[in-house]
């Protein structure tokens, strides 16, 4: 008796189908499940398992399973590549895989604080990105290497733009700072060099008075009157006298009062004891910081002392006998509070 070859069609399109919505489902419907971008960060330690037990986190079970199959059928556990990888709700396993596998990783934004000290900043990238802080902090201190870029280890600091970079998250510590110094070099545009030769002032020179001026106060509106007023003092001579600076030498930022004998503190950044600037920032300034002294107001003033209000602005004053006048109000202001 002879069958007819419609008899099997039916069926055989059924189990195709079939076949293929599985295939659909494990290599290619969303891999996490999730409706947001999850990052995979895959390190030099890493190895196919420690891999697996991290997707599992992020991952859903089919997901997890095709994932390890493809794995398994290619060289992939021989030629991990570090990493952040982002899978995207709508990436099913074979495309989160081969992007994986092929080292197509998704950068960060990486935003370079203003912070005080190297030491604070090479912790804060170790925290960031794939990087060791002893190694950075030991290139950052590296007499060659600050060189290489154009700086010294007191002025290296001024390197590093506190602006939003993306960057890829298994970076080298090379490869960082050679993206620095591009985008320091970027930043001190056509506009800004002028700006800064038109004062007399190297940028190095700017930004070391920048970071005086952000430890004095977080008032951006008060900033450049504050910087015309360290410009005055540093074109006539007198020495700076910036508390921050001592602060900075004694390695204590908690001061709340400068006493006497600590204008005394042998050091190169102690304005008190040495005139002109000190020999590097001390903190990394922010950008509004150094815009104010390119932008720094021309006045008269060659004295400023917090206000008694503690409103985080200051009271200028022409004269010596002005100043003291201001700084008696202040110093009431400070003993009614108790703070020492």
């Amino acid at each position: 008796m002879k069958v007819s070859a419609n008899k099997y069609f039916g069926p055989m399109l059924v189990c195709i189908l079939l076949i293929a919505g599985i295939i659909y489902y494990f290599f290619f419907s969303s891999m996490t499940g999730k409706d947001k971008t999850q990052y995979l960060y895959i390190d030099q330690n890493d190895n196919i398992d420690s891999v697996l037990v991290k997707l599992k986190d992020i991952s859903s079970e089919h997901g997890l399973f095709a994932f390890q199959t493809l794995a398994r059928h290619t060289n992939y556990k021989e030629k991990i590549r570090t990493g952040r990888y982002g899978i995207k709700p709508s990436e099913g396993a074979f495309t989160a895989f081969r992007h994986i596998k092929n080292g197509m990783q998704e950068p960060l934004n990486l935003t370079i604080p203003s912070v005080r000290t190297m030491d604070r900043l090479a912790a804060f990238l170790s925290q960031k990105l794939m990087l060791d802080s002893t190694e950075i902090i030991t290139a950052l201190n590296d007499s060659a290497i600050c060189r290489k870029y154009g700086y010294t280890k007191e002025t290296m600091p001024c390197m590093f733009i506190p602006n939003t970079y993306d960057i890829y998250w298994n970076v080298s510590t090379e490869t960082l700072l050679d993206r620095m110094k591009k985008e320091s070099d970027k930043f001190w545009n056509k506009e800004r060099t002028d700006k800064a030769n038109a004062l007399k002032l190297s940028p190095q020179q700017v930004i070391t008075m920048a970071s005086i001026v952000d430890e004095e106060t977080a008032n951006d509106q008060e900033k450049p009157m504050i910087a015309g007023m360290y410009y005055n003092r540093l074109n006539t001579g007198m020495p700076l006298q910036a508390d921050p600076t001592v602060k900075f030498a004694i390695g204590d930022f908690s001061l709340k009062r400068i006493y006497n004998n600590m204008l005394f503190v042998n050091s190169p950044y102690n304005t008190y004891r040495n005139t002109g600037l000190p020999p590097g920032p001390i903190r990394i300034p922010t950008v509004a910081g150094i815009d104010a002294v390119l932008n720094l107001v021309h006045h008269e003033y060659l004295y400023m002392c917090a206000k008694e209000d503690f409103s985080g602005t200051h009271n200028f004053a022409r004269t010596y006998a002005e100043h003291l006048a201001n700084a008696a109000k202040y110093s009431a202001a400070l003993n009614k509070r108790g703070i020492k």
